[in-house]
């Protein structure tokens, strides 16, 4: 009998410049302790928080700042599971459960990626065709569906 997975619960965000909507770029950044791994900011979900309070601590200790506009809100929680050689450093868990939120940076919202604890050391801004080469090969077929309900949705 096969083990019931245990998720991790945690936001996600996919997150357009400022130039939005007279352009529709998606950030990305890069993980420090994995050059070329590039993804969403994302976090988990402290006991008693809700998802959108998880969503603004979440930007804030990760891309230095939370000065941005919820556009939209995925309307189902998304699962993946870790690779093996993530699985056994994140144990109990066997993934993670996400809810993911599309928003907008401010205009005048400053990225900093030097925080108390870095997860990222570069970001860029890129078109929305693009995210999915530049990503972890076990995030593609949830970040796949989240574009493209925001696509369907019009938004990107």
């Amino acid at each position: 009998m096969e083990k019931e997975k245990k998720y991790r619960p945690n936001v996600a965000a996919v997150i357009l410049s400022p130039l939005y909507p007279l352009e529709c770029r998606i950030f990305i950044a890069q993980r420090y302790d994995i050059k070329g791994a590039w993804q969403f900011p994302q976090g988990g979900i402290d006991k008693g928080e809700k998802p959108k309070e998880a969503l603004l601590r979440e930007l804030d200790e990760e891309i230095g700042t939370n000065d941005i506009e919820i556009l939209c809100e995925h309307p189902e929680w998304l699962s993946y599971d870790f690779p093996e050689n993530i699985a056994q450093k994140m144990s109990p868990y066997d993934g993670q459960i996400q809810k993911y939120f599309l928003v907008r940076l401010k205009p005048k919202a400053k990225i900093n990626l030097k925080t108390k604890h870095p997860e990222f050391d570069d970001y860029k801004f890129i078109k929305e065709n693009r995210v999915l080469e530049n990503v972890n090969h076990f995030k593609k077929s949830v970040y796949h569906k989240v574009l493209k309900y925001f696509k369907e949705e019009g938004y990107i």
